[in-house]
């Protein structure tokens, strides 16, 4: 027996596991990288968050990977070699990491690699017959196992789509699996580039959802680093906090076909992108309108896209508690306005014991941990993409992740 799949069985039968995720969103800002120490499987998964850093991307790798990402025409070359650059950079940075927190990369289980993703291209975005849900993302996980000596598992979201999902939002999965609660409803919601929300009941579940809602910091980041150079984002929501809300703008940007779809739904900055706010800006005739009045708009459209999904997807009836994580929990202009909408304070999943900016990167170390060793009542329903994940519609229930050897 080939000696990764000899460690593999040893892996899932073990008591515990020591598992890295990584996790680098749409903002391209830098890599996530979560050192964690998982026990049990499904409803029994305990994770401990041992060591979290984020490594920054410089300046010269954001700009490579935003010439290749959320276009529909691209220097494919640069693609190719960008996959397997990526690949072996997170390797030196995961090695870095580890160096730093003095762990041998032997002691290490396994390491979950989300990936960079360049496209996502769900049916209810492109409809393009007859291709079906879409999406990619770079850094290829055999650079990664070979250079840290650590099997890697990969490409989570193409398992989801195989089933027939849409391959996000993924949240949903780790969420139920560790936030969930006997006592109280929970929603947890998470501004990233695209803002998405899983709703638990306290109820076994039943009736939860976990959806996309619209652009959480993409729109307001691309717009303060064309309009303010040398700021990568409005910090603290300050530049926002000046400006004044355009109406007019607000209401045109509302009218993304997006926000009318039926929920679960997923989106990418391929939809919310500055090309989409400068056509609104045309349109109206307001394209010499002042900066944060613009900016001030763009964060008044994540606050409805998040506000107006809550409302629609959670029954009335329901007094639940708002859990975040994500960049977007550091816009104190964004969240005050959130808070105040919803009618509800909005506390950190530092109080559910994740580090909120952690807390995707650990999503998927517990997606490796499920694949590896979930039990197989959880595995995929016979009939693919029709089983739902705690009621989820859209969600199949399936162990994502492919898995790449050390030799």
């Amino acid at each position: 027996m080939h000696k990764d799949l000899l460690r593999l069985s040893q892996i899932a039968e073990a008591d515990s596991r020591l598992i890295i995720g990584l996790m680098s969103g749409t903002s391209l800002d830098g890599l996530d990288i979560a050192y964690c120490h998982f026990t049990g499987q499904g409803r029994s998964t305990k994770v401990q968050v041992l060591n979290f850093t984020t490594s920054s991307y410089p300046e010269s790798l954001k700009s490579e990977l935003k010439s290749i990402s959320s276009k529909p025409v691209v220097d494919l070359q640069k693609v190719a070699l960008m996959h397997d650059y990526l690949g072996s950079y997170f390797a030196d940075l995961i090695l870095e990491a580890l160096k730093t927190w003095n762990v041998e990369p032997s002691t290490v289980d396994l390491i979950a690699s989300h990936g960079q993703t360049i496209f996502h291209a769900p049916f209810s975005q492109h409809q393009t017959a007859p291709y079906g849900n879409s999406t990619l993302q770079i850094g290829d996980a055999d650079q990664i196992a070979v250079k840290t000596g650590i099997i890697t598992l990969s490409d989570f979201r193409q398992k989801h789509i195989a089933a027939g999902g849409e391959g996000a939002p993924l949240a949903g999965y780790g969420d139920s699996l560790i936030f969930s609660s006997d006592t109280e409803n929970r929603l947890l919601l998470n501004i990233g580039g695209i803002a998405n929300f899983t709703y638990l009941p306290s109820n076994g579940n039943a009736g939860s959802i976990t959806t996309d809602v619209g652009p959480g910091n993409t729109l307001m980041d691309q717009y303060v680093q064309r309009a303010f150079p040398g700021k990568q984002y409005d910090e603290n929501g300050e530049l926002a906090a000046t400006g004044r809300v355009n109406l007019e703008l607000l209401e045109s940007l509302k009218n993304n076909p997006f926000f009318k779809l039926e929920y679960p739904k997923t989106t990418g900055p391929e939809v919310f992108s500055l090309a989409y706010v400068d056509a609104a800006l045309e349109a109206l005739g307001l394209a010499a309108l002042n900066a944060c009045d613009v900016l001030a708009t763009l964060s008044a459209l994540s606050e409805y896209g998040i506000v107006d999904s809550i409302k629609k997807c959670i029954p009335a009836d329901h007094d639940y508690e708002v859990f975040i994580s994500g960049g977007g929990m550091h816009n104190k202009h964004l969240l005050h306005a959130l808070s105040s909408s919803l009618h509800k304070e909005i506390r950190s999943t530092e109080q559910l014991d994740v580090d909120p900016d952690a807390k995707e990167a650990v999503l998927f170390a517990l997606l490796a941990n499920e694949c590896v060793c979930g039990a197989e009542t959880h595995a995929n329903s016979t009939e693919a993409g029709k089983s739902k994940l705690a009621g989820n519609p859209g969600q199949p229930q399936v162990y994502m992740g492919k898995i790449s050897l050390t030799c």
